[in-house]
């Protein structure tokens, strides 16, 4: 996924880019994800850094982000979760991207992060979640997520997803991931099937898929919030 540093308008607000594993319902789900996020109530500032998120009740009662709470376990000392990433994609300067790799442990059944392509960064333990991620995900979603109290509401909140801009993909302006693959049981590495590319605020936020006609399969995303759209 290719970093950027979005605008984020108030301290309790944050952007992401991440990768999420899922299973239950809309309402009540369990999740696991990762990626880089800017995030000023928890790391104090506006950097863009890498985190990680789970939750077991559609973050009702349970979930939070990196270590903040019992249950993600780091084992690497050469990756910190909430490090600083560097160096940041810019709208019209050289891209620089990260690999975030999550796949299950069938002998433990445990859930791993791996940074890069080779570093293992830690695990979910599987005792964290009851049925559904314990035994498999059942969604697999690419894209950024922007929270606000203000999101559907006006005014809109001016936090940015991605670079702040709409997606083109041509020009690969904003949030960006390629080489999505998905580890089946069979384990072996495929492409994503039956794609749908979805935005709740439109005018605000937008996504784009590119499957056709290119080698790599392509996902853009980002937007502005608040504009002459999305008021």
């Amino acid at each position: 996924m290719i970093t950027r540093n979005p605008h984020v308008e108030e301290d309790d607000e944050y952007s992401t880019s991440r990768l999420t594993l899922k299973s239950g319902s809309y309402y009540n789900y369990q999740d696991i994800e990762s990626g880089w996020t800017v995030n000023p109530r928890v790391y104090g500032d506006r950097q863009t850094r890498l985190f990680t998120y789970w939750t077991n009740d559609g973050s009702k009662e349970t979930g939070c982000f990196d270590l903040t709470c019992p249950g993600f376990v780091q084992i690497s000392h050469e990756i910190a979760l909430g490090a600083a990433i560097y160096p940041i994609s810019t709208q019209y300067g050289l891209p620089y991207s990260i690999t975030i790799y999550i796949y299950k442990d069938f002998n433990t059944s445990n859930w791993w992060l791996q940074y890069g392509g080779s570093i293992n960064i830690g695990y979910w333990p599987s005792k964290i979640f009851e049925g559904g991620l314990e035994v498999h995900a059942e969604t697999v979603q690419w894209g950024g997520e922007v929270y606000s109290k203000n999101v559907g509401k006006h005014p809109h909140t001016k936090t940015q997803m991605g670079s702040g801009a709409f997606p083109f993909y041509i020009f690969a302006n904003t949030g960006f991931m390629k080489y999505m693959r998905i580890l089946d049981n069979t384990m072996e590495l495929r492409y994503p099937q039956n794609v749908v590319a979805y935005s709740e605020e439109y005018d605000c936020y937008r996504t784009q898929y590119v499957g056709d006609y290119i080698e790599e399969p392509e996902f853009h995303f980002g937007g502005p919030g608040r504009n002459p759209l999305c008021p």
